[in-house]
C-alpha cells in the first residue's frame, strides 16, 4: 500500500507538471505576442488567429493594424523563439542523460559553436547548394556541429581513456573556445560585410519572418522523433553503458542516433538564431528535480518549458531598455552562468 501511494503521488505530480507547463507555454506565447511598443489584448490576439484559422470575418472593433502585426511581426518571432527555445532545451537533456551529468549541453560541449562556425562561413561565403537552397545554412550547421561533437569525444578519449564525463566537459568547452576564437578572427580579418553578423552571433529572433521558421521545422521534428524513440534507451544508459548493455541495449548505435539527433537540433537552431547558450543547460536540470529522470517525460517536458522560456527571454531582451533590444543570448547568459556555477558547486560539494 505504501509503495502504491508513493507511485500514485508520482504520477499526480508528473501529471500537474505537464499543466503548468502547458499553461505556462500559452502565457508565455500571448505575453510575447500581446506586448510592444503597440500592446493588443489576449482576446484580440485569439481572434484574430482564429479568424485566419478558420476564415470568418474580424469585428469591427478589433483595429485592421492588429492583423498585420500579429502575423507579419510578432506570431513568426514568437514561434521561431518557441522552436529553438524547445531544440536547444531537448538537445541539452538528451545529453545530459547520455553523459550522465547535469553539465553537459550543446553550448559546454561545443556543439553550438562548431554549429556557428559552419553558420559564418556558409554566410560569408554565400554558398547555397543547389536543389536546396535556403536550407544550405542549416546543413552546414548541422554537419559542422555533428563533426564538433565527435571531435570532442574522440579528444577527450585520447586525454582519458575512460572517457570520465568531467573530462568531456572540459573538452568541450575547450573545443568552444577555440571555435569561438576562430569565429572572432575571421571577423577580425575582413571588412564590414561580416560585422553585421556579431549580433546574428550573440543570438537573436528578431526580423527573421516565417521563412526561417520554415527552415527549422523538418529538421526540429526530425530530431526530436529520433530522441523520443530513444527515450527508453536514453534511461537505461542513464544509469552507464555496462548496464544498459547488460539489459539488451545497443550501446553504440544508440550513442550515435543521440548524438547525431543533438547535434541536428542544436545546428538548426544556431542557423536561424545565432548562439544562445545555457538554455540546454537550465531547463533540463530544472524539471529532473521536478519529474526525475525518466526521459518519456523529461523530453517532452524540455520542449515545452524550454520553447516558453525563451520566448519570455525574448520579450525581455526587447523590452527591459526599449526601444533598443539586447540580443537574446545575452539575457540566457546572465540566467543561466550563475545556474551553471550552482550546479558545479553543489556537484564539487557532494563529491568532496
Amino acid at each position: 500500500m505504501p509503495s502504491q501511494s508513493i507511485r500514485r503521488y508520482l504520477q499526480n505530480k508528473i501529471w500537474l507538471t505537464y499543466v503548468f507547463a502547458g499553461i505556462f507555454l500559452v502565457t508565455s506565447l500571448l505575453a510575447g505576442i500581446s506586448i510592444g511598443t503597440i500592446s493588443i489584448p489576449p482576446g484580440n490576439i485569439l481572434t484574430i488567429i482564429g479568424s485566419e484559422l478558420f476564415g470568418f470575418h474580424l469585428p469591427q472593433s478589433i483595429d485592421p493594424m492588429f492583423t498585420n502585426i500579429v502575423f507579419s511581426i510578432r506570431l513568426p518571432r514568437v514561434l521561431l523563439a518557441l522552436l529553438v527555445g524547445s531544440s536547444l532545451a531537448i538537445a541539452g537533456a538528451s545529453f545530459q542523460g547520455l553523459l550522465r551529468n547535469p553539465l553537459a549541453d550543446p553550448y559546454t560541449l561545443g556543439v553550438s559553436s562548431g554549429a556557428s562556425v559552419g553558420a559564418v562561413i556558409t554566410l560569408f561565403f554565400n554558398w547555397s547548394i543547389p536543389f536546396i537552397g535556403k536550407f544550405t545554412l542549416p546543413f552546414f550547421s548541422i554537419i559542422c556541429s555533428v563533426i564538433t561533437v565527435f571531435l570532442v569525444l574522440w579528444f577527450a578519449q585520447k586525454v582519458e581513456r575512460t572517457m570520465k564525463v568531467e573530462t568531456i566537459i572540459l573538452t568541450g568547452i575547450i573545443f568552444s573556445s577555440f571555435l569561438g576564437s576562430l569565429i572572432s578572427l575571421m571577423i577580425a580579418l575582413t571588412g564590414e560585410e561580416l560585422r553585421q553578423i556579431i549580433g546574428w552571433l550573440l543570438g537573436s529572433v528578431s526580423m527573421r519572418g516565417w521563412d526561417y521558421i520554415v527552415i527549422i521545422l523538418p529538421f526540429f521534428f526530425i530530431g526530436v522523433m529520433i530522441l523520443f524513440l530513444n527515450s527508453k534507451e536514453l534511461n537505461g544508459m542513464s544509469f552507464g553503458e555496462e548496464q544498459a548493455r547488460h539489459i539488451g541495449i545497443s550501446v553504440h548505435r544508440r550513442k550515435l542516433m543521440i548524438l547525431i539527433a543533438g547535434s541536428i537540433l542544436t545546428g538548426a537552431a544556431v542557423a536561424v538564431s545565432g548562439t544562445i547558450g545555457f538554455v540546454g543547460l537550465v531547463i533540463p536540470h530544472f524539471l529532473r528535480r521536478i519529474v526525475g529522470h525518466d526521459h518519456k517525460h523529461l523530453l517532452p517536458l524540455s520542449i515545452v518549458v524550454g520553447g516558453g522560456f525563451l520566448v519570455l527571454a525574448d520579450l525581455i531582451s526587447r523590452t527591459i531598455i526599449a526601444p533598443t533590444e539586447l540580443p537574446i543570448g545575452v539575457i540566457t547568459a546572465l540566467i543561466g552562468a550563475p545556474m551553471f556555477a550552482y550546479i558545479l558547486l553543489k556537484k564539487r560539494g557532494r563529491s568532496s
